[in-house]
């Protein structure tokens, strides 16, 4: 089995031994064989098999655990074993084939009784998948069926608001697509590999139309993101998605969103609602993701966090406003060769951690940049309103502090700092209240006017200082000391909301402002609201509302929380309400009403939902179905006409003048 070492010790990992052997069977040697089959024993080793178990047919993580913990482990090993028995089993030795038949057998039971919830889409998918092709593997007509029907109602799930509750996220967005290509690939139900491959595609739009087109860095907001993801914007680029297909089998209308022309345009979507107690959309809160791209930089940042990642797992987390841009490439055979692409990015962290943590003896702790706080945001384009409550801040633990930091990566890289109009030369640096803060550094300027913070304790400082190699603006509640916090019991007889903490940012092109004092100057030009109701003790059923918006030269934002439940109320530009778009984008639309127009082009349906989807040359179109029930289909592009008197869930290509069905037929 694979193994790592952690403090001294020697640890077995049952999914990366699982696939390692998947892939030394698609090598194919003899001597590749011998060993994926003495792995697939090994891991056939750590399954539980106890009649009175309460997870019979899950998997140790490790094989040096004591008993089953995380559940994930079945999907994992199920995933990389049931392709295998499906496509090359004759390989194998008889009695391993046995072996692995039951053991898929068990975990097909413990997958069914864990049913976990469509919110959690990789592994909801990998449930899918594997219930899909385990059935089908051994002739259960009920267990396949069971995988059909919740790909149905996955379906439904994200349709509700357009993208799965785990949107945009690289590392898992690529999982995603895998186990949706393998399912399209494996399955023998037709109906079933055509919805497989109708949600790869939609995957695929929103994650080609948040590459950047100039950096080809994957820009944020993220709803589950690793550190390196973070603080490193080429950790995930256009060939990542690219590599969802095998070589030269890119779409190609992925392929031209790729490539589409560096101007400025703005990506928004809505991904589908959860509550924080991890439920699933309804009566959930829906999550609001909005992307803009400069030529230099893009900015995304998301109304809320992803509310089923109140826990903190190892160097991964939502990373709610986060911004990539240009900086200028090393010289050849520089000593500082750092990345060609900065990162700014948000948090809000007590204790003024910057540390890993550990989740389990068996992990090494991971480099993480905790998120312990919640957040709601507004954006437009070049200009966001962030703000945040403590997550964790509580009447019975002990803390030193509770702060807000915007974080700019590498330090070295930061060509200028103003406060107003005074440069700063050296840090820590304090700012003064109503202060606007300006960082160039590459080719993006950004700044920054801190919000009112509530003062806990300390003097709800605001300082710029280095953050263990970055550049950070931190925005304190409380600084030292170490206490509890009777006043944040909630239910509690002193509660009386959440404290105020927050930030208004504006990015904008290096180019367009000679000096940080010029851009300072003028974003403390415009007219700044922000109020909120009395402090008062809560009362059951009483709102307590903090209004923020920010204006200048016609333009608004704004947004409004009740700092009593710290739940978000409104949101706005001066266009009026935000309200939550399944997707909007000068490249496509997505409408649940059965109707969307996109480049010239309208794509009409008897039933919703459907997307429609303009390549940047306006020579070829997507449009896509995604409905459980049969709809007729009319797609209207300039001097053409394609219509589908009756289909189910797919997707029709128009591609200069030839058109392409890939649909549920009756």
């Amino acid at each position: 089995m694979a193994t790592h070492r952690v403090h001294g010790r020697i640890f077995h990992a049952t999914v990366p031994s699982v696939q390692l052997a998947a892939e030394l069977m698609q090598r194919g040697g003899r001597a590749d064989l011998a060993e994926a089959a003495a792995i697939f024993r090994a891991v056939l080793g750590c399954q539980e098999l106890r009649p009175s178990a309460p997870h019979r047919g899950n998997f140790r993580w490790e094989l040096e655990d004591e008993a089953v913990e995380d559940l994930n482990a079945v999907q994992f090993v199920l995933f990389h074993s049931i392709p295998v028995l499906l496509r090359s089993a004759a390989a194998l030795p008889a009695d391993l084939v046995e072996a692995m038949r039951g053991a898929v057998a068990l975990g097909l039971g413990e997958i069914a009784r864990i049913d976990v919830a469509p919110a959690y889409t990789n592994i909801v998918l990998k449930d899918i998948a594997t219930s899909c092709l385990g059935g089908q593997l051994l002739g259960d007509a009920a267990i396949a069926g069971r995988g059909r029907a919740k790909l149905v109602r996955w379906m439904a799930h994200v349709d509700a608001y357009g993208l799965p509750a785990e949107y945009n996220s690289p590392g898992y967005a690529s999982v995603a697509a895998r186990v949706l290509g393998t399912l399209a690939d494996l399955t023998d139900d037709q109906h079933t590999a055509v919805r497989a491959r109708t949600m790869l595609a939609r995957l695929a739009l929103s994650a080609a139309l948040h590459v950047h087109p100039a950096l080809r860095c994957w820009a944020g907001p993220f709803s589950r993101a690793y550190s390196h993801a973070v603080l490193h914007p080429d950790a995930f680029t256009s060939d990542d998605v690219r590599a969802w297909w095998p070589a030269g089998q890119v779409p190609l209308w992925v392929e031209e969103l790729l490539q589409r022309p560096s101007e400025p345009h703005q990506v928004d979507e809505t991904a589908s609602g959860e509550s924080a107690g991890g439920g699933t959309t309804e009566g959930g809160e829906p999550v609001a993701l909005s992307t803009y791209h400069s030529p230099s930089f893009s900015l995304g940042v998301a109304s809320c966090e992803l509310k089923t990642q109140d826990v903190v797992f190892i160097a991964m987390q939502s990373s709610v406003f986060h911004a990539q841009f240009r900086r200028p490439d090393a010289p050849r055979g520089a000593a500082r060769s750092g990345p060609r692409s900065g990162v700014l990015f948000s948090r809000y962290v007590l204790d003024d951690k910057w540390m890993s943590f550990q989740t389990t003896p068996s992990r090494e702790p991971g480099q993480v940049i905790p998120e312990e706080g919640h957040f709601y945001g507004v954006h437009e384009r070049g200009r966001a309103i962030g703000l945040y409550a403590p997550r964790g801040l509580d009447a019975w633990t002990r803390r030193s502090s509770a702060k807000a930091v915007l974080v700019w990566s590498d330090i070295e890289q930061v060509d200028e700092i103003w406060i107003g109009g005074e440069r700063v030369d050296a840090l820590p640096a304090s700012v003064p209240r109503g202060a606007v803060v300006v960082v160039g550094s590459g080719a993006l300027w950004t700044a920054v006017l801190p919000l009112q913070l509530t003062d806990l304790g300390g003097g709800a400082a605001i300082r710029l200082v280095e953050l263990g190699g970055h550049l950070a603006l931190e925005m304190y509640n409380y600084q030292e000391p170490e206490k509890t916090f009777w006043e944040m019991a909630n239910p509690g007889s002193f509660y009386q909301g959440q404290p105020r903490c927050g930030f208004y940012a504006e990015l904008v092109e290096r180019g367009e402002y000679a000096s940080g004092a010029d851009l300072a100057a003028r974003v403390a030009g415009g007219t700044l609201v922000d109020q909120a109701a009395a402090p008062a003790t809560y009362a059951s059923g009483s709102e307590r509302l903090l209004e923020v918006e920010y204006s200048r030269d016609g333009f608004a934002l704004g947004i409004e929380v009740d700092l009593f439940e710290w739940s978000l109320k409104r949101r706005w530009t001066h266009d009026g309400p935000l309200n939550w778009p399944m997707h909007h984008s000068p490249f496509a639309g997505q409408g649940a009403s059965g109707k969307v127009s996109v480049g010239g082009a309208t794509l009409t349906c008897d039933n919703g939902p459907v997307w429609l989807c303009a390549s940047p040359g306006g020579d070829r179109y997507l449009a896509a179905y995604s409905g459980s029930e049969m709809t007729s289909l009319r797609l209207e592009v300039p001097g053409d006409t394609v219509e589908v008197l009756e289909m189910g869930a797919g997707t029709v290509i128009w591609d200069q003048g030839r058109a392409e069905v890939d649909a549920i037929l009756p």
